[in-house]
């Protein structure tokens, strides 16, 4: 098989996401150790940066679903490298997902690779391929999660636990939100290989607006309370309380945090 997909260079990790973990590990041992002068900043830009690795590991898994189903191709578009800049729309990608954790604390599903649908034989290949983005914030938020189901807390810092709680409710909401069976969203690319071709002609010109109607959605109080308690619930079924989330997301909101309540220790 001689294509672009066998090129290492097509393969090899990019120096943008090598540079994301770094800035994560840096600020990750900063939180855990209290070394940074002013926590809230450390806190910030290590669940920031984790953020923007999720999202990366996000769009890879569906490149990579791809590339092993038959879309040989996401190799030369820059999908294997992991590097952020290389997705169809960065913007979508990466910056619209960073800026609502800053302004509300969800994790927004972000933009998308290009898969080339008509290299790609079976519909449960085409289900995966969607799912395995989603997945991938399944299994982010059981990495972030387990020290707390596991009971695995003594020794770990305050204000690292409080992030950890802050970023497993950003991928949890990524997760759930990514699920739906909305236009434009994963959960819809799942099932739409199994819908009739009249279904999926009659839904195509909604999928660009589907995003936006989830948002419009989340602005609805009862929708958002109704949503959060969800959330919530699935938190704390992992072992995270309320009071860790939002002490977490209290920190990472280190310009406006009140931080009284939070400063007690458990």
């Amino acid at each position: 098989m001689t294509t672009a997909t066998t090129r290492h260079s097509d393969r090899r990790i990019s120096p943008v996401f090598v540079g994301i973990l770094a800035v994560t590990a840096v600020t990750g041992w900063a939180t855990w150790s209290g070394f940074a002068e002013q926590p809230g900043v450390a806190v910030f830009l290590f669940v920031t940066a984790a953020w923007v690795v999720s999202l990366c590991l996000h769009e890879y898994a569906h490149a990579r679903t791809a590339l092993h189903s038959g879309d040989i191709t996401v190799g030369s578009k820059g999908y294997l490298t992991l590097n952020p800049l290389k997705y169809t729309h960065a913007l979508l990608s990466i910056v619209l997902p960073v800026l609502f954790v800053i302004m509300g604390g969800i994790g927004l599903p972000g933009g998308a690779v290009f898969i080339e649908r008509n290299r790609i034989r079976g519909r449960w290949r085409h289900s995966l391929i969607s799912a395995a983005g989603p997945l991938t914030n399944v299994l982010f938020a059981a990495v972030c999660t387990a020290p707390f189901w596991l009971h695995a807390l003594d020794g770990v810092p305050r204000d690292f636990r409080f992030a950890l709680a802050f970023l497993a409710l950003l991928q949890v909401t990524a997760a759930l939100l990514n699920f739906l069976p909305v236009p434009g969203l994963d959960g819809y690319g799942v099932i739409e290989p199994w819908l009739s071709y009249k279904v999926k002609r009659q839904v195509e010109p909604f999928a660009p607006f589907g995003l936006l109607f989830v948002f419009a959605l989340l602005w609805v109080p009862q929708v958002n309370t109704a949503f959060f308690d969800v959330i919530d619930a699935l938190l704390r079924g992992l072992g995270i309380s309320d009071f860790e989330t939002y002490c977490g997301q209290d920190l990472y909101r280190f310009w406006q945090s009140t931080n009284e309540v939070c400063s007690i220790s458990l």
